[in-house]
């Protein structure tokens, strides 16, 4: 698959479908829908905020002439934490149609994430939701940065996040270290909406617009870089994609803080005119891992119609691949990839980075247009091939077909099992467990073992009132796989004890802890 080029520059006025920097995009969605709804936010049937796509403009440019007035320029860094709604996409336009780069956070993060995520991404301001099911974000911050008690929002002075300087949020009795939107909004007065159109001339499609932040189940977050030109490139063939058009309603399924929410709804949702729908439980609220083998129930949740999405992450904006069928036997996690979206050429590679022979497994390597310049503080070299492809860490298998090749995803290649010198992948065992009654969900790992070098183990969460009999369980697991991919012991978790890291992917080193202490072999 070859990679498409960069679009060009639009020298005139541009139709939302045309826009190659987010400016260009809020502003002529603002001209060509006007007064029609563009975010809501529900609870049941009840409307709890909207905004139109003149609203959106219009309170996106006051907070953006404030940022100006704040000493926020292009290249700024500033993070927001806001649930999925209106709240969300003002600030992400307010901080990238003046060039600043955006960096949303999770809602889920703790305390001692947030101190990482702030310091590794360098933000100089800081917006924050006050409360989002329960949860107060001022107080958050105050448990995280301990240092803010006695300091004034404006001047702030943090060791521990050495390049803020400011906190904004709502609600009342908010200390001095946190200020009112108004430190954005009453300083917007001296910024003229003639001088912001002006600082918006200036972004352009090569300027770095957002910054994303993932984790995988077994690394410390980063931050992925994104462009303006790609991020509107990826949204002008994600909108068709999703057969987003005006006035439809577009569940917003995922956070928007994650490249998920952001690249498959809310943004082509806005290039297309449509009504982006928010509620404040997504499918990140669900006790569930993201890119585990998912039960039933669960997987009924995001399977949804065509097409079947394949691999996707971040660091390509996305869902890059697709295919026909929704499951191949053996491959639970993924569909079998018979599709590749514009703008990407990928390759399935040794450890040569030279194309694997057909039927053998190696890493599925991307690069294009979509796929991110770099990750923040991070060499290229570290995540990119010489010539230029994003190593995916995807393990996949080519098979050759009448109809032409197909792509099956076999594992994550850091979440191979080494067991008696054979690998095993976990979502193959995973996968078996699921099938068997009473179990709900299974999370396998290896743990240390002297004799075999990692002894293979399940988590096991049961289904509600079932009663799990590991000692059949592992009888029928000999029976259906080779002896090394069966677990040597067993534990039983709830689906609530089951850790997850805030990117909503089970925390695998945390699970093959608890199953450490459970056997005793601390």
């Amino acid at each position: 698959m070859s990679s498409d080029t960069a679009p060009a520059v639009i020298a005139h006025p541009p139709a939302p479908g045309e826009a190659c920097t987010f400016a260009q995009l809020i502003r002529a969605a603002s001209a060509a829908y006007a007064d029609a709804v563009a975010v809501v936010l529900e609870d049941g049937e009840e409307i709890v905020s909207s905004l139109t796509y003149r609203e959106l403009d219009e309170r996106s440019a006051l907070i953006a002439r404030g940022l100006l007035a704040r000493g926020t320029g292009k290249g700024t860094r500033v993070g927001f934490i806001h649930g999925n709604g209106p709240d969300f996409a003002v600030m992400l336009a307010a901080i990238s149609r003046i060039g600043a780069i955006a960096v949303p956070i999770s809602t889920m993060i703790r305390a001692n994430e947030l101190v990482r995520v702030l310091r590794q991404s360098d933000v100089q301001g800081l917006a924050v939701q006050r409360t989002m099911l329960g949860k107060d974000y001022a107080e958050r911050i105050l448990d995280a940065l301990p240092e803010l008690a006695g300091q004034e929002s404006g001047s702030l002075r943090l060791a521990r996040a050495p390049y803020l300087r400011w906190i904004v949020s709502d609600g009342e009795g908010l200390p001095p270290c946190i200020a009112s939107p108004a430190f954005l909004t009453d300083a917007a007065a001296s910024v003229t909406d003639e001088l912001l159109r002006e600082v918006e001339s200036e972004v352009h499609p090569t300027d770095q617009m957002v910054e994303i932040y993932t984790s995988g189940s077994m690394a410390l977050p980063k931050g992925v870089r994104h462009g303006h030109g790609p991020v509107c490139f990826r949204s002008h063939t994600m909108r068709e994609m999703m057969g987003h058009v005006p006035g439809k309603r577009v569940p917003c399924l995922l956070p928007m803080f994650w490249v998920g929410g952001l690249m498959m709804y809310l943004v082509p949702g806005l290039e297309a005119g449509a009504v982006v729908v928010c509620t404040e439980r997504t499918l990140s609220n669900s006790r569930f891992a993201m890119g585990s083998v998912l039960a039933e129930e669960d997987l009924a949740l995001i399977r949804g119609p065509r097409p079947w999405w394949g691999l996707g992450m971040s660091e390509t904006l996305g869902p890059y691949s697709w295919g026909d069928d929704f499951r191949a036997p053996g491959y639970p996690v993924c569909a079998p990839m018979d599709h590749f979206a514009p703008g990407y050429e990928i390759r399935i590679a040794d450890a040569g980075n030279r194309p694997a022979a057909p039927g053998e497994a190696g890493e599925m390597q991307v690069r294009g247009y979509p796929v991110a310049s770099g990750l923040h503080k991070i060499e290229r070299a570290e995540h990119y091939t010489p010539d230029g492809y994003y190593r995916t860490g995807d393990m996949c298998t080519v098979e050759e077909r009448a109809e032409g090749r197909r792509v099956h995803f076999a594992g994550r290649g850091g979440d191979m099992i080494k067991v008696a010198s054979s690998n095993v992948s976990p979502a193959e065992v995973e996968m078996e467990l699921q099938s068997l009654p009473g179990v709900h969900s299974a999370y396998v790992v290896g743990i240390p073992d002297k004799e075999r070098g990692a002894l293979l183990v399940a988590a096991v969460v049961p289904r509600e009132d079932a009663v799990l009999d590991f000692a059949a369980i592992e009888a029928e697991l000999r029976r259906r796989l080779s002896s090394y991919k069966v677990p040597r012991a067993y534990a039983e978790l709830t689906r609530e004890e089951v850790p997850l890291l805030h990117s909503n992917k089970v925390a695998r080193r945390e699970v093959a802890r608890m199953m450490e202490e459970r056997l005793g072999r601390t």
